[in-house]
């Protein structure tokens, strides 16, 4: 049929508009069926703010929410290719698998369960081998904890949960079993690192950056005074051997002490090294966090998982979330990943071959020949990393979507 019936959709801050239009393709006419607009209109607090002359846009948090919905649709979507290609493999353990829709509502959970992959029907931990292992680590770098009791007088317990850190670090140069590999590539999913978008790429001088955390080794009387007050000035050195770039007035504040920076090297015109001091609180500052974190993890010369795994060794009480890793780059991740598929491909060949990934291609893609065709040259770590894990949508189109919407009815 040539004649259509559009909507066109103008989505703006504080209003809505649209338009209804018959539109002939043949005879290259259209008409107007209807139009108009939609003013958002705002709430007596939000004219209060207005009258005291605070300009605060009412939108801000319907746009704070929109980015957290997006967000968390593109996690489910991940999750529902995922559960698709790992239910061709035939990895997902029969509990986990047995409340996902396959037929209709393609790799979601049925009537929104949200059962959990390492625990079966009855609540029983189901991968105890890689447990038992794990139990042997601890027993040699922590024999105390497991005599240890709580409060309660209970005995302490490791938790089973630590157990993925643990696969994920066994991952890297032993076998593993199928379940075990989507518990991993599932736990990718739900935490990806922080991505750097187009426009926030590094700079010359973010190169130069460091979070140090340096010891105070002596605290020197400059001989100097604040201009128009007797208020000593002092010069701090640390361990290192370098100087703090400003001077102090309370000794007391820093004798003895550690402090956190982030500090720039720069090199002046007379080729000399100026370094520069940023105090930061690595507890609130997440630039700051996400610096010490990624160097820590560097000079550990290990991935995320292995990384989280040797501090609980280490440290049994450290807390994982919110603490040890906060904020890092996708790349940490990505890494890691790659790393444990490609060992895996290497040890088991027999559940990676070139029909399980046909299969695979065609679940996902049953209508896209194109796609089908340019993926045919891939394989399954290509599909897992960049075709769903580690795929990013266009920011770009995301906002010509979310801005101007045009519908065929």
């Amino acid at each position: 049929m040539a004649t259509k019936k559009i909507l066109g959709l103008d989505i703006g801050t504080n209003s809505i508009g649209w338009a209804l239009i018959n539109q002939d393709f043949e005879n290259k006419t259209g008409s107007i069926i209807g139009m108009g607009s939609r003013i958002i209109p705002m709430s007596q607090d939000v004219l209060g703010d207005f009258d005291k002359g605070n300009s605060v846009s009412q939108t801000s948090t319907r746009t704070s929410f929109r980015g957290i919905r997006r967000l968390r649709e593109r996690h489910l979507l991940r999750r529902e290719r995922l559960h698709r290609v790992l239910n061709v493999l035939g990895w997902l353990p029969k509990h986990y698998a047995a409340h996902i829709d396959f037929g209709k509502r393609l790799g979601q959970f049925i009537d929104h369960a949200e059962p959990k992959l390492p625990y079966d029907a009855n609540g029983e931990f189901i991968f105890n081998d890689s447990f038992s292992e794990m139990l042997q680590d601890f027993k040699i770098h922590q024999p105390e904890i497991l005599n240890r009791t709580n409060r309660k007088g209970e005995s302490a317990k490791i938790p089973y949960d630590w157990t993925i850190y643990y696969l994920r670090k066994k991952a890297l140069s032993k076998k593993i079993t199928p379940q075990e590999l989507a518990w991993i590539i599932l736990n990718f999913n739900q935490k990806r690192g922080y991505y750097q978008l187009r426009g926030e790429e590094e700079t010359e001088e973010d190169k130069q950056k460091s979070f140090e955390t340096l010891k105070v080794k002596d605290v020197v009387d400059s001989g100097e005074t604040i201009r128009g007050k007797e208020i000593k000035l002092y010069d701090v050195y640390f361990e290192n051997g370098w100087k703090y770039d400003k001077q102090i007035t309370k000794p007391e504040d820093w004798i003895n002490k550690t402090k956190e920076f982030i500090v720039t090297q720069s090199e002046t015109k007379s080729g000399e090294i100026k370094l520069t001091f940023k105090t930061v609180d690595s507890e609130k500052d997440w630039i700051a966090i996400k610096s010490k974190t990624e160097q820590q993890i560097n000079e550990s010369d290990q991935t995320v998982g292995e990384y989280i795994y040797h501090t609980l060794l280490q440290n049994p009480s450290q807390k994982i979330r919110g603490k040890l890793i906060r904020t890092i780059e996708r790349k940490f991740y990505k890494k890691e990943l790659k790393a444990i598929l490609s060992k895996q491909m290497e040890l088991q060949p027999e559940l990676f071959t070139e029909e399980q990934y046909g299969a695979c291609v065609r679940e996902l893609y049953q209508h896209n020949e194109a796609h089908r065709i340019s993926l045919s040259k891939q394989d399954l770590l290509h599909l897992f990393i960049d075709d769903i894990i580690f795929y990013q949508p266009l920011a770009s189109l995301d906002i010509i979507i979310s801005r101007s919407i045009m519908i065929n009815l």
